[in-house]
């Protein structure tokens, strides 16, 4: 089992910078990748950014490259994404997700279907 707790969201400006925290507790040992994922009412969940820290790589949704960047601390069990030049469509609730196994993984997943545990999300809301 692993948890998983977000923190950092909040109401900002756009053009603003925030950063999300995910503090992940339990199993960390078998979690290969992290994943940030945002859902805003009545869609789905969408990509936005993960890293497969064991291998060392890193994804991005077009959408947000050059401007977030997603990374992890070993030590502290926390992932963190900076987000950076913030607009008003990156305004949803976004959770932390992670790939845990036992099998290695030198890819970074990118479905929802890959990831085995959720945090409960913290919200983001970007003003024009």
């Amino acid at each position: 089992q692993v948890q998983l707790v977000e923190s950092g969201g909040g109401l900002v400006q756009a053009g603003d910078s925030l950063t999300l925290s995910c503090a992940a507790s339990g199993r960390t040992f078998s979690t290969h990748s992290f994943a940030w994922f945002r859902q805003t009412p009545g869609k789905e969940r969408v990509f936005v950014a993960a890293i497969n820290w064991n291998a060392g790589r890193t994804s991005y949704a077009d959408s947000v490259k050059g401007r977030f960047t997603i990374a992890h601390d070993n030590e502290k069990k926390t992932v963190y994404l900076q987000m950076n030049s913030l607009k008003p469509e990156d305004t949803g609730v976004y959770y932390c997700a992670a790939d845990v196994s036992d099998s290695y993984r030198n890819y970074v997943p990118l479905e929802l279907h890959e990831y085995n545990y959720w945090g409960q999300g913290t919200q983001v809301t970007v003003s024009s």
